[in-house]
């Protein structure tokens, strides 16, 4: 053969080989982020008590999430309201609601919950679940529903203790 037949030769393998390579993309997973209508993603998180909260655990009950921080101002004019629906929820086993530490301090909340008299447990994002839901600041919630799938995603403080509230989690409790 000669160097012209050989230096075609080798193009066109070259071509295929490269063709064939960039026709075989393989599938990337996807990031699971939070959105509504889907599945609110998973997350298997430590409360401050060492207690293990499993978003799955909760399945058959409306789950309401908060993400705040001990830091955030606007977190700590939220609570309140938030506090008044837990306790209007009390004995209510169809409702639960969880908070996730935000880009905090764990060592910080003992003596925060102390400080404003609060109860409700807070689990610690050692697992970056935040970016998992795709947050952008504190707070931010999400309601999920009965099945897991994610029904609100609330981004900023929200009066909580709301007729227009219990009414949303009422009927997802009733679905």
């Amino acid at each position: 053969m000669n160097t012209k037949t050989i230096t075609l030769l080798l193009l066109l393998i070259v071509g295929v080989a490269g063709v064939v390579l960039l026709s075989r993309t393989e599938e990337k997973p996807r990031a699971t982020t939070a959105v509504k209508g889907l599945d609110a993603p998973a997350f298997e998180l430590k409360d401050t008590t060492g207690k293990v909260w499993k978003l799955s655990d909760l399945k058959g009950k409306v789950v309401l999430v908060n993400f705040w921080a001990t830091w955030c101002d606007t977190c700590k004019e939220e609570k309140p309201s938030l506090v008044n629906l837990i306790n209007s929820e009390k004995g209510n086993d169809k409702f639960v609601f969880v908070s996730v530490l935000f880009r905090d301090d764990p060592a910080k909340v003992p003596a925060y919950m102390r400080e404003y008299g609060y109860s409700f447990p807070v689990l610690i994002d050692d697992k970056n679940i935040a970016k998992a839901y795709g947050l952008t600041g504190v707070p931010e919630s999400f309601l999920i529903d009965k099945n897991g799938i994610l029904r609100e995603k609330v981004i900023g403080p929200m009066q909580w203790d709301t007729p227009e509230v219990k009414a949303v989690i009422a009927k997802l409790i009733g679905e």
